[in-house]
C-alpha cells in the first residue's frame, strides 16, 4: 500500500512537471526575447498546441476527480467516526444502567430468592432488548414504552417502601424513535430521586406524539442536596447531537425539591 501511495506520489508530480514546460517556455519568451507580445503556445504547431491543449484538459479532470475523492473519503470518514462514537456511547449506557442493577441484584439473591428469579426474568428481557434493539438505528416507539414499563417493574420489585410511578401515553404506534434515549432520563429519576428518599417518593412521566414531534416529559421529587447530573446526562446530550442534530430539545428544571426534563424530538 505504501508502495503503491509512492508511485502515485512520483507520477503524479511527473504530470505537473509536464504541464509547467509550455508556461515555462513562454514566460522566457515574455522576459528574455524583444516580441512586445506573446501568444501562449503561438509558436508551436498547431498539432502539438492542440496535444498540449489537451493535455491541460486531462489535469484539470484528474484534477476534479481526485477533488471529488477527497470529498467523499473525508465525509465517509466523518461518518465512521459519528457512528463509531455512537456506538461506544451506547456501549456506556447499558453497562451503566445494569451495572447498578446486578448491585442490587446480588443483595436479593440471599434475602428472597423467589423474587430475585422474577427480577431476573425481567433483567434478561430488557438486557436482550438493549443488546439486539438498542444496535437498530430506530425502533418502534411502542417498544420504547414496554421498555420503560418493563424499568419501571423491575424497580418496583426492588424497593421495600411506596413508590408512586405514573406514566401517562398518547402515542402513534408507527412511529419510530432512535432507542434507548428515554431510559436515560428515567434510570436519572430513580438514581437521584426515589433511592434517596425514605417516604414519599414518586415519578410522573408524559409521552406524547404528533405529526412533528415526539415529546417525554418526567418529574420526580429528591432532596435538595442531590446533584441531578451524571455520565448519563452527559451521554444522551452527546447522542442526541449525532442522531437529532437541530432537531431536538431537551430542557431541565427545578423547583423547590421538584426535578422536571423534558425531551422533544422533532420529525421532519
Amino acid at each position: 500500500m505504501m508502495a503503491l501511495k509512492r508511485n502515485i506520489k512520483w507520477i503524479v508530480i511527473t504530470l505537473l512537471a509536464i504541464a509547467v514546460v509550455p508556461v515555462m517556455i513562454t514566460a522566457y519568451e515574455v522576459i528574455f526575447t524583444e516580441n512586445k507580445s506573446v501568444v501562449f503556445l503561438g509558436n508551436y504547431h498547431p498539432k502539438v498546441a492542440i496535444i498540449v491543449i489537451c493535455y491541460y484538459v486531462l489535469l484539470f479532470c484528474l484534477g476534479v476527480v481526485w477533488l471529488v475523492g477527497e470529498i467523499i473519503f473525508i465525509t465517509n470518514l466523518k461518518n465512521e467516526r459519528m457512528k463509531a462514537e455512537l456506538m461506544l456511547l451506547k456501549s456506556q449506557v447499558s453497562p451503566h444502567f445494569f451495572f447498578n442493577t446486578l448491585n442490587n441484584l446480588y443483595g436479593l439473591v440471599a434475602k428472597d430468592p423467589k423474587k430475585a428469579q422474577e427480577l431476573i426474568l425481567k433483567l434478561s428481557d430488557m438486557m436482550r432488548y438493549s443488546i439486539y434493539e438498542g444496535e437498530k438505528e430506530t425502533v418502534k416507539i411502542q417498544e420504547e414504552i414496554d421498555f420503560l414499563k418493563n424499568y419501571i417493574e423491575l424497580h418496583k420489585m426492588r424497593y421495600h417502601k411506596l413508590i408512586s410511578v405514573d406514566f401517562y401515553c398518547n402515542i402513534d404506534k408507527n412511529l419510530k424513535v432512535a432507542p434507548l434515549l428515554f431510559i436515560i432520563l428515567l434510570e436519572n429519576a430513580f438514581k437521584h430521586g426515589v433511592e434517596n428518599l425514605r417516604e414519599n417518593a414518586f415519578i410522573k412521566m408524559s409521552l406524547t406524539t404528533s405529526k412533528n414531534e415526539i415529546c417525554f416529559t418526567i418529574e420526580n421529587n429528591f432532596e435538595k442536596t442531590e446533584n441531578q447530573f451524571g455520565i448519563g446526562l452527559k451521554n444522551l446530550k452527546r447522542r442526541l447531537e449525532l442522531i437529532y442534530p437541530n432537531q431536538h430539545e431537551l430542557t431541565f428544571s427545578v423547583n423547590e425539591n421538584i426535578y422536571k426534563a423534558q425531551l422533544i424530538l422533532k420529525q421532519l
